[in-house]
This record gives structure tokens, C-alpha cells and sequence, in this order.
């Protein structure tokens, strides 16, 4: 049986998806950095926006979330001087593996292009390899002085539209 993928800004979402994304997030790094779980509500609910940022897009499979990214003003504390952000690329556990983290990295310069009006995006992650292939350019390794792990890639993609 065929699947149906689809992608999508996150601006009005059910409950269902809403607490998903909070749980996701809460246990990837808000526990780790002291967040309540009131916190991570408050944060995602104000990260459901249509024209400005933050904003969150979600890969649905069958109409339930599996995946999502944001574009963010700051991800990275200490270098406040570059913005905006990839950031919480997401792929349920469960999912994993399987091409829809393809799935949802291949969106990235499009919405980007799109929705934010910016010549650049940055990330930061400790992954070697992955965010080439979707038209990241690696700027650097950097000190994050955190506590794991402390050196992190920089990356930057383009988002300059040629006409």
C-alpha cells in the first residue's frame, strides 16, 4: 500500500501533533537544558508562525507527524551575529532510516527561499556528510562550549535566488 507524504508549514495544528512535537523536543534537548515541560509548550506554541520567525514545517505520513525542522532567529547562543537558523531537524525514532529525514532535508532551500528573506541559513551539528548532500557548505569546526559534544560543525547554505 502507497503511503502519502506531505509537507507542510505548521501555523494551525490538532492537539495531537502539537503535543508530539513538544514531546520530541522536551526529550531531545529541553530536559538536558532545564526546561519544564510548560516551557516547551510555550515555546512551540509561539513557533507556529505564518510570516515570521520562528517557524516550524512538519513531514506527515499518512496525515501524523514524523518529522520537522524550524527556521529560528538565534540556535546558537554565542554567535548572536549569524541568523537565521536551521534548526530541530527531526525524525521520529521510529522513522529513522527509512529516506523521510531525505524526504524532509530536501524542502529546506525552497521553504527557505520562500518564507524567510534572507541570503543565508546556518546550522550547527555534529553530523560529517549529511547536510552537503542538501546544499550545506561547511564553513568550520567551533568550540560550542557545551558539554557534549563540545566541537560542532558550522554550516551555511546559500539562499541567494539567481535570476
Amino acid at each position: 500500500m502507497k503511503k502519502h507524504i506531505e509537507f507542510k508549514k505548521l501555523v494551525k495544528i490538532n492537539k495531537k501533533t502539537f503535543n508530539k512535537i513538544v514531546k520530541w523536543l522536551f526529550d531531545w534537548w529541553g530536559k538536558k537544558r532545564g526546561y519544564s515541560l510548560e516551557q516547551m509548550n510555550c515555546y512551540v506554541e509561539h513557533s507556529l508562525n505564518e510570516d515570521k520567525l520562528p517557524i516550524i514545517y512538519g513531514l506527515f505520513l499518512d496525515g501524523e507527524i514524523i518529522g520537522m525542522y524550524q527556521f529560528v532567529y538565534s540556535d546558537f547562543e554565542i554567535r548572536p551575529d549569524i541568523y537565521p537558523w536551521l534548526a530541530n531537524v527531526y525524525i521520529d525514532e521510529k522513522y529513522r532510516g527509512k529516506g523521510y529525514g531525505r524526504n524532509l532535508l530536501e524542502q529546506v532551500k525552497d521553504t527557505a527561499q520562500k518564507d524567510i528573506s534572507f541570503n543565508e541559513l546556518f546550522l550547527y551539528t555534529k553530523h560529517n556528510g549529511l547536510y552537503e548532500k542538501f546544499g550545506f557548505e561547511f564553513v568550520q569546526d567551533f568550540d560550542t562550549f557545551s558539554k557534549e559534544p563540545r566541537i560542532q560543525r558550522l554550516y551555511k547554505m546559500n539562499l541567494k535566488k539567481w535570476e
